[in-house]
């Protein structure tokens, strides 16, 4: 067995120590507000199967930081604004947690993580979408 020396979950207490959070209520009434970007940060097989929520953005957890950097080749128009509210998310609120934590140190100050994920949004009744398979 490895000796780990700092594991998930210290990432996790730490992205959670600094970062916002929202629940499923709030969530929701900010998706109904419309100024807002979803960004769902699940693996595309995920959305394929589960779907998404209505109107957000895919950018899978590993380009996270590529797409986001202004300067990097495969920066997405979607992070262009940094004061711009972004809401991610994804299955279990462990992915999100690491990924709001990097999108508020690169610089999104609007950055927030909508903890509750995928399955309480669904179950909550809020409007969700398929993904189609590419």
């Amino acid at each position: 067995m490895a000796n780990v020396v700092k594991g998930y979950q210290d990432y996790l207490a730490e992205a959670e120590a600094v970062i916002e959070q929202v629940n499923t209520a709030q969530a929701i009434a900010l998706h109904q507000q419309g100024d807002v970007i979803f960004i769902d940060v699940r693996d595309v097989r995920e959305l394929e199967r589960d779907g998404m929520i209505s109107g957000a953005y895919h950018c899978a957890r590993g380009m996270l930081e590529f797409w986001a950097d202004a300067k990097s080749p495969y920066h997405k128009d979607v992070f262009a604004n940094s004061e711009q509210v972004l809401i991610v998310y994804c299955a279990a609120a462990w992915r999100s947690a690491l990924a709001t934590k990097t999108l508020v140190e690169m610089g999104f100050i609007n950055a927030k993580q909508y903890v509750d994920g995928l399955t309480a949004w669904k179950e909550a009744g809020a409007p969700t979408q398929r993904k189609e398979k590419v």
